[in-house]
């Protein structure tokens, strides 16, 4: 009997493993599974399992004729017809052609927009602002990186602005070499009711700069990851961030808030349907509606009415304003709009968004600004909240407001990261530091051209525990011939020179007259060198000149009227805010409302938002910045009407700092009046001169999408001035005489 039983097992056990091996094959080990995910490439299309780790023999463009379409899953199919597993394995050493950068750098060119070619707002700002920065050029010959002229930003087939017959268009584009540098944007993919990633077209070899991608799709330091942002999005500028004070302890009337859409059926449904076991109507509210979509009603369950009925009493922005925490679940895509939301108002994010690519998740650290999330962990997210401690809500919430507008308040912004990631691919010698990103004023402002070394940067002194170089070089920028041994611009020469903290002095020569001969400078205890302006024009004198050693810069004009003993205590004060513009001639702005624009004032208030370049200490980086990050059309307008260049510069400083400059004393000389000795100087005393301040005020805010400049009633004076002590205890007192 037991051998008998013994026989049975034997026969089921032996037929159940021929069937096993007849039907499915044996299975590939874990190990070499993981090995394939580790690696980031996905499989390509499958013959029957038993043959799965070969690819199949026939070629691409002929498995549907063949009938071997029937043994590929619909995503596969998608993936083949698109070409995304051609791609798949793109990195930049194998899908980027560097020589095209090696002669120009690098340099961007934008297709030519064709008849007939329709393209939504939101690409039209793209595009725009590509052409507005410095990497943009009109000759594909001196290109490194096409950007296609085609809309790509939306690839759901079901939405009016999807472009049709995208793929023959971009076939038939004479540099389009199979996509290879190349970029493509693209917001929204994919259609109902799965919402894949595929665009509906193959983009080869070419970069992907998109929303909503996923770890899976996402080819490392090869696509970036973008934000989801509306066509409401400014182009340029962009609000300021919604947070205007920090309050302690950093605690908000809400602890955790949401309110959106709840999706019933299909894809992302699953954790917004779960978002009511959660919701406690005190410090966790979690808000959901059905009632969106025209067949909402058929669709209803159970609690569609009770939600619809609570989402109603709550105001979205209140909510968002109010709270400390944002939640921020997937919707139909991984992105959502309210990542954007949430960092303009200083709401912490709390991502739930499983297998998501953060935005620039390449240069940003979303430890610092964010929570991250797991879908499958919703009932632990208040816990998790609960316990994170005031010191880090608070700088959560300082960082978010710091990304927010260093690299997502505009359009441009966007774009500009989106650009500078790639930029630094390219030129890795020159990359960004994490560091130079992730701390104010952001990679945008921190142009590693000028040094990979943060201490060499005014606004990394603080951070890095360091102190600016105890020297200045005075630039004095020249205008008029010298004729006279009486001429103020000589007696600034040796006031300047008997400084202790000068190190040397430079004059800019942009008179039309030739060089004065050496001997007609005074003789100083300092060296003066003199160098003729580039081009005789007035953003020369903001050139990054190789002869300025120091990191601290004296820029005067030649009729300016120092003392010594002035240009040591503006030094002195400018050591300890060496980010800042500090000097003695201010000037203010204000907005007309009756003409509605913004408006230029030099009377004499207690209120300043600039201080003239004509007489005013500055770090030398701001050179190199004016001169390498400003379009040439601002620096063109400046030199047409030899005017603004200070303005301009004003701008530049407090976009980069998000502070007034610093004004020193009382001085009253200073007027904004040239020497009337030339034809060349006297346009400065022409009755136009306001005229074109105000018209460059304006010309200077449109471009930076803001006012940049800040308004500051503060003004430092020398210890113990005009008190009514002993002049004999006072280290300036010569100030108080002039």
């Amino acid at each position: 009997m037991q051998a008998k039983k013994r026989y049975l097992i034997l026969v089921s056990a032996g037929a159940c493993l021929v069937l096993l091996l007849f039907l499915g094959g044996l299975p590939v080990p874990a190990s070499r599974r993981s090995q394939v995910q580790r690696d980031g490439h996905r499989p390509g299309p499958r013959w029957p399992r038993f043959l799965e780790h070969l690819q199949p023999f026939v070629p691409w463009d002929q498995t549907e004729s063949e009938g071997y379409s029937a043994h590929m899953a619909a995503r596969q199919k998608r993936d083949a017809s698109s070409g995304l597993n051609q791609g798949r394995r793109c990195r930049m050493d194998s899908c980027f052609d560097f020589s095209l950068c090696a002669k120009n750098g690098f340099k961007v060119y934008v297709y030519p927009q064709q008849k007939g070619d329709k393209i939504s707002e939101s690409y039209q700002s793209i595009l725009a602002s590509i052409e507005g920065s410095r990497f943009y050029t009109s000759d594909p010959g001196q290109a490194c990186l096409f950007v296609l002229s085609l809309d790509t930003l939306d690839r759901d087939q079901l939405s009016p602005q999807y472009v049709h017959n995208l793929k023959a268009k971009v076939q038939s584009l004479s540099l389009w070499n199979g996509g290879r540098n190349h970029l493509i944007f693209n917001l929204y993919s994919g259609t109902w009711p799965d919402y894949t990633e595929d665009l509906g077209f193959d983009i080869g070899q070419a970069m992907l700069a998109k929303a909503s991608i996923s770890m899976e799709n996402f080819r490392p330091n090869f696509d970036v990851s973008i934000p989801l942002f509306s066509k409401d999005h400014p182009r340029t500028g962009g609000e300021r961030g919604f947070l205007k004070y920090n309050s302690i302890p950093p605690f908000r009337k809400y602890m955790l808030v949401f309110k959106g859409k709840r999706y019933l059926t299909g894809i992302g449904s699953d954790t917004r349907n779960a978002l009511y076991h959660v919701h406690n109507s005190e410090d966790v509210v979690l808000l959901t509606t059905c009632k969106h979509g025209k067949d909402w009603q058929k669709h209803k369950d159970g609690r569609c009415d009770t939600d619809n009925a609570e989402y109603d009493k709550y105001e979205y922005k209140e909510m968002l304003h109010n709270s400390t925490f944002c939640l921020v679940p997937r919707g139909r895509r991984l992105g959502s709009f309210r990542f954007l939301e949430a960092l303009q108002a200083a709401c912490i994010p709390v991502m739930l968004s499983n297998g998501w690519e953060l935005p620039f998740s390449e240069v940003i650290d979303w430890n610092t600004a964010a929570v991250i999330g797991d879908e499958r962990l919703l009932l632990q997210i208040p816990s998790t909240t609960r316990s994170i401690h005031q010191d880090k809500i608070l700088s959560l919430r300082q960082q978010t407001q710091f990304l927010w507008e260093a690299y997502f308040s505009s359009v441009e912004k966007i774009v500009l990261t989106t650009l500078e990631i790639i930029h630094d691919r390219v030129l890795q010698h020159m990359g960004r530091s994490s560091l130079m990103w992730n701390n104010h004023p952001g990679g945008l402002f921190t142009l590693p051209q000028y040094s990979s070394y943060l201490g060499h940067f005014p606004f990394f002194y603080a951070p890095l525990g360091i102190k600016p170089q105890a020297k200045f070089t005075a630039v004095i920028h020249a205008v008029s011939p010298l004729v006279s041994q009486s001429q103020p611009i000589l007696k600034l020469l040796v006031a300047v020179a008997k400084s202790p903290y000068c190190a040397q002095i430079i004059v800019l020569w942009n008179c039309d007259k030739p060089l004065p001969a050496k001997h007609r400078w005074p003789a100083t205890s300092q060296p003066i060198i003199v160098i003729e302006g580039e081009s005789k024009v007035m953003s020369s004198r903001f050139v990054p000149y190789s002869s300025i050693l120091t990191d601290a810069v004296l820029s005067l004009d030649e009729d300016t009227v120092l003392s010594t003993t002035e240009v040591d205590f503006a030094f002195t004060v400018w050591q300890s805010f060496p980010e800042r513009i500090v000097g003695y001639p201010a000037r203010s702005h204000f907005w007309d409302a009756n003409k509605e624009r913004w408006g230029y004032t030099s009377k004499w208030t207690n209120d300043y938002s600039m201080v003239l370049t004509g007489a005013a200490f500055y770090h030398r980086y701001y050179n190199y910045l004016y001169t390498n990050y400003l379009p040439a059309s601002l620096k063109s307008m400046v030199d047409q009407l030899s005017n603004c260049e200070d303005i301009l510069m004003n701008f530049l400083v407090s976009a980069v700092t998000k502070m007034p400059p610093i004004k020193v004393t009382q001085k009253k000389q200073y007027k904004e009046t040239m020497m009337g000795q030339t034809t060349r100087a006297s346009r400065w005393a022409d009755p136009d001169h306001f005229a074109q301040r105000q018209t460059c005020m304006n010309k200077f805010a449109s471009w930076f999408g803001t006012m940049p400049l800040v308004h500051s009633q503060m003004r430092l004076d020398p210890i113990l001035f005009k008190d009514q002590v002993s002049i004999l205890r006072k280290k300036y007192r010569d100030i108080e005489r002039l």
